[in-house]
């Protein structure tokens, strides 16, 4: 079956006309959506551009010369550096069967996007200011995929405004498709070992020089005195050490370097993607080892032609001092096997990446408690993380949104033996148990966390910084060996009564109360003395005090109490019938007070769950889900209305799956009529 890009091309071939993208158009709100900018944009197509006859979508040997434009954004054009010199990952991101001349206005380019790769459409109308672009551009090249792959994900985005939120770490997920872990740089913390430990796995290290400048032109690059360039990312490619006298063989990445003078040195060796040069044809690095540097006269002849000829194209080598001293971060982006199974220089790393990964959203009243620091917490989704030998495991939270993030992160706690392997943990566990570990929180798309764990079971809680706040989520998980992730869920049952009858041991002061009630129902029943949701319609109106349990006294509320005590089936119930509602509705009352400190009469949506919890039910995500749906109110409250209404519906339920779960297995079979009925009932 054709892909919609092959129908779309088809279809423009046949009318002969180019292609315009209805779901991403060419006006100035895919462009500017909340701001409003001083200037109109003028959208034009390839073509329409100066010198278009020497364009071209992609030259494979060109140099990467992209640069941010007037408008532009400095990360996203050092991430996409990163990904021209990684090629294999790059034609995974940017088809390479691709050309200006049959494109037909259509291009295709493949992102990492809410925990799956998605191909994304535009054509190549391209907003422009004063006939020039006014985003990203090539400098010599007249290479246009850098102008179009950033329209792709501006479209993902909603506008090119969108942009000017994003980070380097979500450039570089969604190109790569991995998991980013930034490391500050600090000469004290950082070792060659902790470099050598990063590339024996299936990762891209990329460092990055920042300098604090008060301004900062848009399209002049900084560079540092040794020649770096200020904020673009630049890729380790190994490690090497010249030691003195015998050398260690640790993996591939060490090697043996005599000097003449005996000392003892280590270097890096770096690839700069802004450059495709060999070494020595006009180098932007000037430092120690730099091609014009005296420090080669300190080696001999053959060990310097044996470093020289191991590196490639815009590769070099620095000293790990000088490598410490002149960048400022490292920013790590871990590749799964799957991933990093195209790219050569990943094939023959030691250690792999295995990747499971979880799909859920935070939901208002249901999964969205927020941090520990919220009595609510224990509401957030829980995965069980079995690992089943000591490994390092990278963890990911992605929040699937750009513009507004949450304040996002996670906690993760060692499990408890008290507790069944499928069962989520209780809030009481929370209260007394110290966390194993604990994320930064921050309002970015992506947070991670690497670390080693033992074997055992570790449960993860992905969390928004405040409750009641509402995003979908993914969460990756990287091991280096095996092990499973699965999600705890509750099961749904009922613990207590939440409708006993009236015992005659019963508080007596509550029965009296309600005694008083009599005369009034005496009055508005019929000649069996029975009433039904009319007439108990109006005498709740009588009886219920005027504060916020008056509320009760509708017709819906009646309805469902008949249609809960009714055993007949003629719509009516009895004083000792009416008695029982009344005790369990203070009862329950009771409870609500007790979820409704702050504000009386009104339960927060997070609160439902243990206020259910204290009447009697243990209730799963999904059911929750649906009582939520059904009554939270547009301020993301209950009433105590709500509140009663939710859980005589719940005990009606309850009661009618108990008539037919005859074998006592939670699974029973009904007729259509029944299932209709029992539908209605409730």
């Amino acid at each position: 079956m054709a892909s919609k890009y092959e129908r779309i091309i088809s279809d423009c071939r046949s009318r002969n006309q180019l292609w315009e993208d209805a779901d991403f158009p060419a006006i100035q709100s895919s462009v500017f959506y909340y701001q409003t900018p001083p200037f109109t944009f003028q959208w034009k197509r390839i073509a329409e551009l100066n010198n278009a006859q020497a364009s071209m979508f992609l030259n494979e040997n060109a140099e990467f010369d992209v640069i941010p434009g007037k408008m532009g954004d400095r990360w996203l054009v050092s991430c996409l550096g990163v990904l021209y010199s990684l090629r294999n990952l790059f034609y995974r991101v940017v088809p390479a069967d691709q050309g200006l001349d049959k494109s037909m206005g259509i291009y295709r380019f493949r992102l990492w996007w809410c925990g799956e790769w998605v191909e994304v459409l535009v054509d190549d109308r391209l907003p422009t200011i004063n006939g020039r672009l006014a985003f990203m551009q090539p400098q010599a090249s007249n290479c246009f995929w850098a102008a179009l792959l950033e329209k792709a994900i501006a479209k993902l985005h909603g506008s090119y405004e969108a942009l000017k939120y994003g980070t380097r770490s979500d450039g570089l997920t969604d190109l790569l498709g991995g998991v980013v872990k930034c490391m500050p740089i600090v000469a004290d913390s950082i070792r060659p070992q902790t470099l050598k430990d990063q590339l024996a796995t299936t990762c891209i290290v990329t460092c990055i020089a920042v300098k604090n400048a008060p301004v900062q032109k848009k399209n002049t690059t900084e560079r540092l005195a040794n020649g770096i360039l200020l904020n673009v990312n630049y890729r380790q490619v190994t490690i090497y050490f010249r030691i003195q006298g015998r050398g260690m063989v640790l993996l591939s990445c060490l090697d043996k370097v005599e000097t003449v003078m005996g000392d003892s040195v280590q270097l890096i060796r770096m690839k700069d993607t802004f450059s495709a040069k060999p070494f020595g044809d006009k180098t932007h690095f000037v430092g120690d080892w730099s091609p014009m540097s005296k420090t080669w006269e300190r080696v001999s002849a053959a060990e310097r032609g044996r470093l020289l000829g191991q590196l490639e194209l815009g590769e070099f080598w620095i000293s790990f001092y000088d490598f410490v001293q002149t960048f400022t971060t490292l920013e790590i982006v871990y590749l799964d096997s799957e991933t990093a199974s195209g790219e050569e220089m990943l094939k023959g790393r030691p250690l792999h990446w295995k990747m499971k990964m979880y799909q859920g959203q935070w939901k208002r009243g249901v999964t969205a408690g927020g941090c520990r620091n919220h009595e609510s917490f224990h509401i957030n989704p829980q995965l069980m993380i079995s690992i089943q030998e000591k490994q390092d495991i990278v963890v990911a939270l992605n929040q699937h949104t750009a513009v507004e993030p949450k304040v996002i992160g996670f906690t993760m706690y060692m499990w408890n033996r008290d507790y069944s392997l499928n069962e989520c943990l209780q809030k009481d566990f929370f209260k007394n148990h110290v966390s194993f570990l604990n994320s930064d929180y921050g309002n970015t798309r992506h947070v991670s966390y690497h670390t080693q764990l033992d074997v055992g079971h570790y449960v993860l809680m992905p969390t928004t910084y405040e409750p009641a706040e509402e995003a979908q989520f993914t969460v990756r998980i990287l091991g280096t060996s095996a092990f499973r992730l699965s999600c705890l869920e509750t099961q749904t049952m009922i613990l207590l009564d939440p409708f006993p009858s009236l015992k005659s041991d019963d508080n007596v002061q509550k029965i009296k109360s309600v005694c008083q009630y009599e005369p009034v129902y005496m009055q508005l029943a019929d000649e069996n003395k029975t009433i039904n949701c009319f007439e108990l319609h109006e005498l709740l109106e009588a009886c219920l005090p005027n504060d916020y349990i008056k509320g009760c006294a509708n017709i819906d509320i009646c309805r469902q109490v008949i249609a809960l005590q009714d055993k007949t089936g003629n719509g009516r119930i009895t004083f000792q019938q009416f008695k029982t509602f009344m005790v369990n509705l203070k009862s329950w009352q009771g409870v609500f007070k007790m979820y409704t400190k702050e504000k009386a009469g009104i339960l927060r949506a997070e609160r439902l769950r243990d206020a259910l919890y204290d009447i009697g039910f243990q209730l799963s995500t999904d059911i929750m889900n649906c009582l939520i749906q059904r009554y939270i109110r547009k301020d993301g409250t209950l009433r105590l209305s709500d509140f009663v209404s939710a859980v005589m519906h719940l005990t009606t339920a309850f009661n009618q799956f108990h008539l037919k779960n005859y074998n006592q297995v939670n699974v029973i079979e009904v007729h259509l009529h029944d299932w209709i009925k029992s539908i209605l009932s409730c």
